[in-house]
């Protein structure tokens, strides 16, 4: 049975040890977390071994030339980071001025998202924060949440209903949740063909739309998404002959076979293929696609969070008014 903290004795733990744990946590090493902390390892071995007495557990135990941490460790690490972090930002708060900024910010976004965002994003960043930088890496994953903890990205734009779904949950039951969303917008699929494809003429439905050979995108590789989804809660499945990781990739390969494929809406605008696609609507009944952000609350400053969050907004805004 996991073990909880002695919290009666908390007004006589030195909290310096708590900053301690949370970086060997991070660095998994003694010796590096004696660097960063610019202390001697012995200092860092001695403060874990108060913490451990203090706690009356191990926290991290040693296998091979790794630090395992314990049940109980897990358990208080993300709370600790926390309590850290809000201490820091409350003690030393870090203003932030977009103009004079020159922070490196990090999105994770599937193609077609940054087609129709990055472009009205690269304008604000130029007007607004001229000695910043804006990095775009690929979503390949429905569940970026490993991606954010690491701090490759500051934050995810897509669709994560299982991520959503989770994190309500634990929400609900009192657990700490360590992620935030923000809805940006709501997405609209559309079923796409070459302009004098065989049913390109005549209304699309459900028996054609199964019949044909489909291409897939799929971030993760796996042949089956949520239009699948859809149609095996009606007995029904359709024939996916090749399974890509790009919307662009997909939208071109059509132009040039019998495939059909299903792609954002505004996809198709923005890239410039609505006047050499046919587009039609997906013959059944699909749950709404939404697109939100997700980001990891100890990601960046807040305030310079606050203001990337604010222009992706604003960015999603500006073009579909245009759109």
């Amino acid at each position: 049975m996991m073990k909880s903290p002695r919290t009666p004795n908390f007004k006589t733990l030195d909290l310096n040890l708590l900053r301690v744990f949370d970086v060997i946590m991070s660095e998994q090493s003694l010796t590096r977390a004696a660097t960063q902390l610019s202390l001697t390892q012995p200092a860092v071995s001695n403060a874990l071994r108060r913490l451990r007495e203090h706690l009356d557990d191990d926290l991290l135990v040693r296998e091979g030339a790794r630090l395992t941490p314990t049940t109980h460790a897990k358990w208080l690490w993300p709370q600790i980071r926390e309590a850290l972090s809000h201490l820091e930002k409350a003690i030393s708060p870090d203003p932030f001025n977009a103009w004079v900024s020159t922070t490196p910010f990090i999105l994770a976004m599937a193609d077609a998202t940054s087609a129709e965002l990055i472009p009205a994003l690269s304008k604000i960043f130029e007007l607004e924060a001229p000695k910043a930088s804006l990095r775009v890496i690929p979503l390949t994953t429905r569940d970026p949440r490993k991606l954010l903890i690491e701090h490759a990205a500051h934050i995810a734009v897509g669709h994560f209903p299982g991520v959503l779904a989770d994190l309500t949950a634990k929400a609900q039951s009192d657990e700490l949740v360590m992620f935030d969303h923000f809805r940006l917008f709501e997405g609209e699929y559309v079923c796409v063909m070459r302009r004098d494809h065989p049913l390109s003429t005549q209304a699309l439905d459900l028996e054609a739309f199964c019949q044909a050979r489909h291409m897939l995108v799929s971030f993760s590789g796996r042949p089956f998404g949520f239009v699948d989804e859809a149609l095996a809660s009606l007995g029904r499945h359709r024939k996916v002959a090749v399974t890509v990781n790009q919307f662009s990739t997909a939208g071109r390969v059509v132009l040039n076979s019998d495939l059909l494929t299903v792609l954002p809406k505004h996809f198709v605008r923005v890239a410039g293929l609505a006047e050499q696609l046919c587009i039609k609507p997906i013959p059944l009944k699909l749950q709404p696609v939404h697109v939100d952000l997700l980001w990891y609350k100890q990601a960046i400053s807040s305030q310079a969070h606050a203001w990337l969050r604010s222009v992706l907004v604003r960015a999603s805004k500006e073009v579909r008014d245009v759109i």
